[in-house]
């Protein structure tokens, strides 16, 4: 029996949330590193990175709606969502290392280890992620308590975020040091991606057992998987939804790779180097200095930085602080929905995020300032849309729900976490088939050519696929008093039943 109230304690919004910082561990790794792992750490080519990150798609194809299936099909005394979070949990974290652990294997053997790890990666992604995300759909119906949980789980994210992109490069610095001073990158991966597993463990058994379900399905529902596809099929909303989904996880893991590029080979390191000591976090000799050497030094990792090492400090550095600035976005969504409505605060800031993504094209090699000012406005733009989606993916659940009579929370979420994990892949292939078209080798300076390759994987190319999104979003068709509506029929269909 469903409770009378919908709300929901700060207690259980907090503990819910922890469970996506645990995913975002793996999410901001491939976003922004799992590209340029491949090809300047595991060692295969950019082209051959490219095809592994689309392949694995074919897969999820099948196995993401399957998994929403087995998921709205499961029954225990902790409801049909929350067990998988704790059942998956472990697994999560030892697949999440070897992906990112390189053997010493011949180049055709490494190249199978990464299809055969990366697959289960993402397997065992979508075995955890997909009942979570169903989760935010049957916490609560209220749409402000749906609202403030999305803005908190995503508080929670964007500071998994924060750590990843901040600290990934120190820590693969610190790990992989060897006696001589030399750093192995290899190993320096393997064990930084070992700490954010372990932490994922942890952040996942607080999930479990903080959350409740609250919101079931009618009792006199068939089970029919046939009849699940049909509704998708007729649900417009969710169409919109995933194409959105889609193309915003295609720009991300696109413009996420491409940085990694940009910051490699095409800033000039003298003007980044000059950047962070304008900014006080190093000094001539390369010491580093204020906050951001108390931060590195917490964690006992680089103490000095000089031209041959700026891309580790000066990359972590740009995205902290877009971070930073995102979180402030994320506070700010849930009054910005209430007052303007979802939709219009999803056009207005994934718009103003398209452009200032395309206006990277403009950055000269030697001005970091712009570069780090640009990443400043867009992470704002962008902040506020980040926690709508899921609160969104509620509505579209609910939709079902109220134009079918059936609900099949999990099903609806998988076919977004796949369209998560096919942005993805997306974006990762059409970078490393960008670079590839354009000459990129590793350990070859780059021409003109390569570095206009790396320019536009930066900037025009996400900013059109940001486009696609903004359109999509035009054809989503749940406004605020529709949305109002629908919440309140199906609250008064579900006393009926007694539900509530």
């Amino acid at each position: 029996m469903q409770s009378d109230s919908q709300k929901v304690s700060l207690r259980e919004k907090i503990g819910y949330s922890l469970g996506d910082s645990s995913a975002n561990f793996v999410f901001q790794l491939m976003i922004v590193f799992q590209l340029g792992f491949y090809t300047d750490v595991f060692g295969i080519s950019a082209v051959a990175a490219g095809t592994l990150l689309l392949v694995g798609r074919f897969w999820d194809a099948f196995f993401d709606p399957m998994m929403g299936i087995i998921a709205d099909r499961t029954n225990t005394r902790w409801g049909k969502y929350r067990p998988w979070i704790l059942w998956s949990a472990v697994p999560f974290a030892f697949f999440f290392i070897l992906a990112f652990t390189t053997p010493d294997f011949s180049h055709s053997g490494k190249l199978i280890y990464a299809y055969v790890s990366y697959f289960l990666l993402m397997t065992i992604y979508s075995v955890n992620n997909t009942p979570y995300a169903a989760l935010h759909g049957v916490i609560t119906s209220d749409i402000k308590e749906r609202t403030s949980i999305s803005s908190i789980r995503f508080i929670c994210a964007m500071g998994a975020a924060f750590l990843v992109q901040g600290l990934t490069l120190p820590l693969v610095s610190l790990f992989g040091h060897d006696k001589f001073g030399k750093i192995n990158q290899q190993k320096g991966w393997a064990m930084a991606v070992g700490v954010f597993a372990l932490i994922s463990i942890v952040f996942f058994v607080i999930a479990f057992l903080s959350s409740r379900e609250r919101i079931k399905p009618n009792p006199e529902q068939k089970s029919d998987a046939k009849q699940d596809f049909k509704d998708l099929a007729k649900n417009k909303p969710w169409l919109s939804m995933f194409i959105l989904t889609l193309f915003i996880f295609i720009t991300l893991a696109l413009w996420g790779s491409g940085m990694y590029y940009f910051f490699s080979y095409y800033l000039d390191k003298d003007s980044l180097f000059g950047f962070l000591k304008s900014f006080g976090l190093v000094n001539v000799t390369g010491e580093i200095n204020g906050w951001w050497h108390k931060i590195l030094d917490s964690f006992g990792l680089i103490a000095k930085i000089d031209r041959s090492n700026v891309f580790n400090v000066g990359f972590s550095f740009f995205n902290m602080s877009g971070q930073i600035v995102t979180i402030i976005g994320v506070i700010f969504s849930k009054f910005l929905a209430m007052r303007f409505g979802k939709k219009n605060v999803f056009i207005v800031g994934l718009s103003l995020t398209t452009l200032f993504t395309a206006l990277f094209i403009f950055i000269p090699a030697n001005n970091v300032g712009l570069a780090f000012s640009l990443n400043v406005l867009k992470s704002l733009a962008y902040g506020p849309t980040i926690p709508l989606l899921w609160a969104m993916m509620g509505d579209v659940a609910d939709y079902s729900e109220w134009k079918t009579h059936r609900r099949a929370t999990g099903f609806i979420f998988a076919g977004i976490v796949f369209a998560l994990k096919a942005g993805l892949g997306f974006g990762g292939a059409i970078c490393g088939w960008i670079l590839g078209t354009f000459g990129y080798v590793k350990d070859v300076v780059p021409d003109h050519t390569v570095l206009l390759g790396i320019r536009l994987s930066s900037s025009l190319f996400p900013a059109f696929t940001f486009l696609i999104g903004v359109i999509a979003l035009f054809t989503y068709g749940i406004t605020k008093k529709f949305n109002e509506q629908m919440q309140a029929e199906l609250t008064e269909r579900r006393k009926s039943l007694g539900m509530n």
